[in-house]
């Protein structure tokens, strides 16, 4: 998958933690808001 500007992001939901907790968040939890995803690979992994 590419991501591309000025095009609508396919709908997901996964695991994130938030205010000291983990939980789950979903894109339509944002929908009307502008949103900047941010992936990185988790502390000490190889990738």
């Amino acid at each position: 998958m590419t991501a591309r500007t000025e095009q609508k992001a396919p709908k997901f939901t996964m695991p994130a933690y938030r205010q000291g907790e983990y939980t789950e968040v979903s894109l339509s939890d944002y929908e009307g808001k502008w949103l900047m995803l941010f992936f990185y690979p988790g502390d000490f992994t190889f990738v």
